[in-house]
């Protein structure tokens, strides 16, 4: 009888003691997320009158049509097409797992709020309802960048003219948002991918989950960890010796991109014929260096003279250094000059974690100065071609 009963309780204490943990877990769980959501709305209460428009979740699903229409999905959530009531189509990026207290959404929400610019993805309106939240964006009918760089349909290859257009697009967007705007903006995450393309193939700069908004008179920003995709990741964003961490990330980034439309693939490959082709910046540099040109099917001597100066520009961009890189109006600057004024810069050099293509953060600690003016620099010994030099143009 004993027995029964001492058993009797240890099986009562251990359902008392299994009800109290779930509450303990359900009470921190709810706690975390009301912790969230605060954090949000009193982000969007301090910026309304930066504010797009908010939508109701309900209002979302009307939109998408109850979830029919996916456009893709990714590590941040799903991309549904949509329609206004006025039938003007959108793009809705439902995000999926919440990370800490929502800083991801914040980002995204205050740089787009803050931006309007012909080369940057229009953010339309926005959600948030608990756990539940949403981007609405104008709907680009041409979808990302990397589809028409990687893909294998030559039916899609677009002229080496509309490329360049697309590249100078970029650049303006990029440039408005270190520049334009009434903080400086730097996105950290320049990829094809990131680049959404309308009807006419305009290129709209996107994602800004990675932004990161500081003074305009910032010359060095502080970051506690390298953000980023590996293969367009800025070095001094791994390698704290190289110099402070800047704008010059994104036109580092930039560079890699460029180098990937001129070679329609990606910059690092191993599975290339030869080896000295498997880091495509560096071969291409080196033919050009030697004076040869590449192997292009049907192009004229006008397309040769545009890839080369998207190459040359690339080449500056990607220099390991951040104080050997041009701003990025300084790249405006070169697409819109003559070819046979841009000097070559020193050899790029590949970096041993330019080999992964797979995202990846990093520790990162304070860093060295630099003189911030989008134009001039004062750590280190510039490498850029001297201004007194006729035949070629002063990059910085």
């Amino acid at each position: 009888m004993c027995i029964g009963i001492t058993g009797g309780v240890i099986l009562l204490r251990m359902l008392v003691g299994i009800f109290i943990l779930i509450v303990v877990v359900t009470i921190k769980f709810r706690r975390r997320h009301l912790s969230a959501d605060d954090t949000i709305e009193e982000f969007l209460q301090s910026q309304n009158n930066l504010m797009p428009i908010r939508y109701s979740y309900y209002e979302v699903k009307k939109m998408r049509r109850d979830f029919k229409d996916k456009l893709g999905e990714g590590g941040y959530g799903s991309v549904f097409k949509g329609k206004l009531r006025s039938n003007h189509p959108v793009a809705i990026k439902l995000l999926g797992n919440v990370k800490g207290n929502g800083q991801d959404f914040i980002n995204e929400v205050a740089t787009l709020g803050r931006i309007h610019h012909v080369n940057v993805a229009k953010l339309i309106g926005f959600c948030v309802e608990g756990t539940k939240q949403a981007l609405v964006y104008d709907f680009m009918p041409n979808g990302s960048l990397d589809r028409i760089v990687f893909g294998k349909d030559d039916k899609a290859l677009l002229s080496w003219q509309k490329m360049f257009d697309i590249a100078h697009g970029i650049a303006r967007g990029i440039e408005y948002l270190h520049q334009g705007c009434d903080m400086q903006i730097l996105h950290f995450d320049i990829k094809p991918h990131n680049i959404l393309l309308d009807e006419n193939f305009t290129p709209k700069v996107s994602d800004f989950g990675l932004a990161k908004l500081y003074s305009v008179n910032d010359s060095i920003v502080s970051l506690t960890a390298a953000r980023g995709t590996i293969g367009y990741i800025a070095p001094e964003l791994i390698y704290k010796n190289l110099g402070g961490i800047s704008y010059k990330a994104d036109v580092y980034s930039f560079g890699m991109l460029i180098m990937e439309i001129v070679g329609r693939r990606k910059n690092m490959n191993a599975l290339v014929e030869q080896t000295s082709q498997t880091y495509f910046p560096s071969w291409i540099y080196d033919r050009y260096h030697r004076g040869e040109d590449i192997d292009l099917k049907d192009v004229t001597d006008d397309e040769k003279i545009i890839v080369k100066k998207m190459v040359i520009t690339a080449s500056w961009c990607i220099q390991i250094k951040p104080s050997e890189r041009p701003s990025m109006s300084k790249v405006l600057e070169m697409f819109e000059t003559d070819v046979t004024l841009l000097q070559m810069p020193p050899r790029p050099f590949q970096l041993p974690f330019e080999v992964s293509t797979k995202d990846q953060s990093y520790d990162n600690s304070t860093n060295s100065a630099e003189d911030r003016s989008h134009g001039t620099t004062t750590t280190g010994t510039s490498k850029f071609p001297s201004s007194s030099k006729e035949s070629s143009l002063n990059i910085m």
